[in-house]
């Protein structure tokens, strides 16, 4: 019998598309050295593996133009390790890039050689491929993102302006994290000066009035930090939205903080702590530059970007949070196909919401079932813990908010919130989100979860009135609990209900 499962796990998909071919990137920075591999639907793979080293490739690359010895060690030793990973996961294809680290240092070329002898092909990116990159991740992340994506590493700042899906200007300057303690020792003001001068000679046209993308683990790590300040009660990072003005705040209270308490904090790296007070000076003095609006955090970059650049336009319009959403209420419903049903069932009672909302309620009724397999009394929380704390993208934190409180509710919650939802979304936000997890939590009643009763009945709103439209011949399917979650939707609604049949 064992033989038999572990034959069958072998044949099966990690998502509810067709098997595609496992990928990978290991990307070779200035900091850090990275595998992630990938596997699921291609428009927002999921990440099946992902491991890093500090190799810190770039911390001399300032002083002595070359990678040390140590470092050079360090990185080739975690490629090695990662090459060896990728053949014992099946990985089909797998993408080696390298950034200003391994671009810049006089012995880079010897550094790719070595990968080279372990069949490994380096491609060297240019700083305008790591800027594209970037600024694809975003996009990807975070479609319809419009404003500049800074991507801060440890060897270099990329800069881009996107519109439209599109990426437009794009300047690479020497500013990672491994070089700015080096300028910021000339002096108080010297950052700023060399940060103005580099882009005015790079021809960067300013655009006043824009969101700043932040993209890079030590302006991530600042966040996070900020959040631990604010007590934010969502441990999400991807975008987390900050004023511009707190740039320079962060700036100020990082420089005072010990960095023994820095380490402390779960959520940062020890590693990313000395490049705090770097990367919360520099993010200053680009507010300052680009005259920003607000600082918006992306967890997707150039990794993202490079998986993004590669696939078909209509796939990369595919909406990313949607595709997340049917993949896994795929794989862990008990009935594939249902949340559309579902969706367009409930929709006529919500004629009200608006673009936003009604991706977010297809969001809910597309996990209207993960949740089926958890112990009864605690499926409500189950549902709140896959809204909030799943790796979704393309959803702001009241979003979030908004798809916790209506799985809660499909789940048993009621039309309770959960503590801690009103610190994130607006009541009313939420009062509509309640409202569909109840309907969601009818259509899951009467058709027993599967598609067919759905097709076969209407739920119609007229005044204040909830009528449950039901065939003559399909009558059988109105049972007490059928009644008890109509009678809760429309309470809830603040109206009556009835059957026609």
């Amino acid at each position: 019998m064992l033989s038999r499962v572990r034959e069958a796990a072998r044949t099966m998909a990690t998502s509810p598309e067709p098997a595609t071919a496992r990928t990978a990137i290991i990307d070779i920075g200035s900091n850090s050295v990275r595998l992630v591999i990938y596997d699921g639907p291609r428009r927002i793979p999921f990440v099946l593996f992902n491991e890093k080293v500090m190799a810190g490739l770039g911390a001399s690359l300032a002083k002595t133009g070359r990678i040390e010895p140590e470092a050079m060690d360090r990185g080739l030793k975690a490629i090695a390790r990662f090459a060896l990973l990728c053949r014992e996961m099946k990985v089909a294809e797998v993408r080696c890039v390298a950034t200003a680290a391994v671009r810049d240092a006089t012995n880079g070329p010897d550094f790719i050689a070595h990968a080279a002898a372990m069949g490994l092909t380096v491609e060297l990116l240019t700083g305008a491929q790591e800027a594209i990159g970037a600024a694809l991740g975003v996009l990807s992340g975070i479609p319809g993102a419009d404003g500049i994506v800074g991507d801060l590493g440890g060897g270099s700042l990329e800069l881009a302006r996107i519109r439209g899906g599109r990426v437009e200007q794009i300047i690479s300057l020497p500013l990672g994290v491994l070089r700015l303690p080096q300028i910021r020792a000339k002096g108080p003001r010297m950052l700023e000066r060399q940060v103005g001068k580099m882009m005015e000679n790079a021809g960067w046209r300013p655009e006043p009035g824009l969101p700043f993308y932040l993209v890079g683990g030590s302006w991530r790590a600042l966040a996070r930090f900020d959040m631990q300040l604010t007590h934010f009660p969502l441990p999400v990072v991807h975008q987390y939205d900050m004023a511009a003005s707190r740039a320079e705040q962060l700036t100020r209270i990082v420089s005072h903080v010990d960095r023994a308490r820095l380490k402390e904090i779960p959520a940062i790296s020890g590693s990313r702590v000395p490049t705090l007070p770097g990367a919360a000076a520099l993010l200053s003095v680009m507010v300052r530059q680009l005259q920003s609006s607000r600082l918006i955090v992306s967890a997707y970059g150039l990794r993202e970007g490079l998986l993004y650049e590669d696939l078909p336009e209509d796939i990369r319009s595919h909406d990313p949070l949607l595709v997340a959403c049917e993949a896994e209420g795929e794989s862990q419903s008990r009935f594939r196909g249902h949340g559309d049903r579902i969706d367009r069932w409930i929709a006529p009672l919500f004629p009200q919401d608006d673009g936003a909302s009604r991706r977010i309620r297809r969001a809910a009724c597309l996990l209207a079932d993960v949740g089926w397999r958890a112990n009864p009394d605690f499926r409500a929380e189950r549902g709140v813990e896959i809204a909030l704390h799943s790796n979704w993208v393309g959803i702001t934190a009241a979003e979030r908010a908004m798809l916790a409180q209506a799985l809660h509710s499909n789940f048993g919650g009621g039309s309770g919130t959960p503590i801690g939802l009103d610190r994130i979304a607006q009541p009313a936000a939420l009062h509509s989100a309640m409202l569909w997890g109840l309907a969601i939590r009818l259509a899951q009643r009467l058709s027993g979860g599967v598609e067919g009763p759905l097709a076969l009945s209407r739920l119609v709103r007229d005044d204040d009135m909830l009528t449950l439209h039901l065939n003559a011949d399909e009558a059988a399917l109105f049972g007490e609990a059928v009644e008890r979650r109509l009678r809760n939707l429309a309470q809830a609604m603040g109206i009556r209900y009835r059957l026609l049949s």
